[in-house]
């Protein structure tokens, strides 16, 4: 059996330019998977093209840092900044009041949940969870995520370590690895978590692709591909979209090389498709069953 590959794009719903990119791969069969924030600006474009591509994997994009939430801003203070309205805009202000305990588990659940909710209402069929920048990757928000997808029947969350054998190519700079690197140290507590121990919330083998965000372009993506183990699931995780005026508005550190990410996948996917032991492309419905 070939090695699985989930294509995932991240960011669904923040721009219409991203929403066609994705739109656009998916058709063009370089994407299988994509998850929707529930804050995006452009969220019901979004969901009008998930609904006429019934095909395209569709998870949430749990977002606890950047924007507005979707809960009452009085029902979940710990998660907001210091206008008491809006999250946090800084990962590492998040990070920081997360590991002085600052952050209460429950509001984090009570968000997500309002997140499932939203696209639940929309009529999206959430195929699994990951976190806006990654945030899941420590315990304290694992753990209300799981909860989540245990009251709403999501049977997939993005494992979010980056697989040993693609970090170790050498991808983005030398800082985003070390940062990544280090941040494995958090994956034993998440493999414990009784819900994927147990198998009844599944991920995958590792996510690839981490350390070259901002960085993953044609040649990167290739070595990725090529690197690919013969066997086991795995996670790409990209972001590609336009860099036009919608994405000037939004508060993102992606913005040319969303189009580099764009390019990249619509020509080294399919040349990778026509190779011998390519990939089996899934999306998280194809995980579970």
């Amino acid at each position: 059996m070939p090695a699985r590959l989930i294509i995932n794009a991240d960011d669904f719903g923040l721009t219409r330019g991203v929403n066609r990119a994705i739109a656009e791969l998916h058709r063009a069969g370089s994407l299988t998977s994509a998850t929707l924030m529930a804050t995006g600006a452009a969220f019901d474009d979004a969901v009008a093209l998930a609904r006429v591509n019934p095909a395209l994997g569709v998870g949430c994009h749990v977002t606890l840092t950047d924007g507005s939430p979707v809960s009452p801003p009085q029902s979940i203070p710990t998660l907001l900044g210091a206008d008491g309205k809006t999250f946090r805009p800084s990962l590492v202000d998040f990070v920081q009041a997360l590991l002085r305990g600052k952050i209460s588990e429950a509001e984090i659940e009570r968000e997500a949940l309002a997140q499932v909710k939203k696209l639940h209402a929309a009529g999206v069929k959430v195929t699994h969870l990951d976190t806006h920048k990654h945030t899941h990757l420590f315990p304290a928000v694992t753990r209300p995520l799981l909860r989540v997808a245990d009251r709403c029947s999501i049977n997939a969350i993005r494992n979010p370590f980056e697989a040993t054998w693609s970090l170790a190519l050498g991808h983005g700079n030398r800082l985003r690895r070390l940062q990544v690197n280090l941040l494995g140290s958090f994956k034993s507590a998440f493999a414990r978590q009784a819900q994927i121990r147990d198998g009844c919330v599944l991920t995958t083998d590792g996510t690839i692709g981490i350390s070259a965000t901002g960085h993953l372009d044609a040649a990167s993506l290739r070595e990725l591909l090529i690197a690919l183990p013969a066997e086991g699931t795995f996670e790409l995780c990209c972001h590609p979209g336009y860099n036009d005026e919608d994405l000037d508005r939004v508060t993102t550190r992606l913005r040319t090389h969303r189009d580099v990410e764009r390019d990249s996948l619509l020509t080294e996917l399919p040349a990778r498709s026509l190779q011998p032991n390519a990939p089996q492309l899934i999306n998280y419905g194809g995980l579970v069953a």
